[in-house]
C-alpha cells in the first residue's frame, strides 16, 4: 500500500533538506506560494524562520491549516458567521 506521505527535497536558507507531508499540504504550499508570488523553498524558508518549536514537517502543516482556515472564517466586522449566512439547517 503507498504511503499518502510524499518526502521531498528542498532548499531551505541554502541549505538542502527533506520534508515529509502529505500530498494535500504539498498542494496547499504551491497554492499559497502561487498567491504570495513566492518559490515553495522561498515560502518553506518563512515557515522555518517563524517557528518557535517542532519539526519543519509540523511547522508546515500548522502554517497551511491556519492559512486556509482564516479564509474560511468570516473577517473582522461583518456580523455573521458561515453558518448564520448559510441559514438554517434542517
Amino acid at each position: 500500500m503507498k504511503s499518502p506521505v510524499v518526502k521531498r527535497s528542498i532548499v531551505v536558507a541554502g541549505h538542502k533538506t527533506s520534508v515529509s507531508l502529505e500530498e494535500a499540504f504539498w498542494n496547499g504550499m504551491k497554492e499559497i506560494a502561487a498567491v504570495r508570488n513566492l518559490t515553495l523553498s522561498e515560502l518553506v524558508g518563512e515557515i522555518d524562520g517563524g517557528r518557535q518549536q517542532g519539526n519543519l514537517s509540523s511547522a508546515i502543516r500548522l502554517f497551511v491549516l491556519d492559512y486556509f482556515r482564516s479564509r474560511a472564517t468570516p473577517t473582522a466586522g461583518n456580523g455573521a458567521s458561515r453558518l448564520q449566512a448559510e441559514g438554517p439547517h434542517p
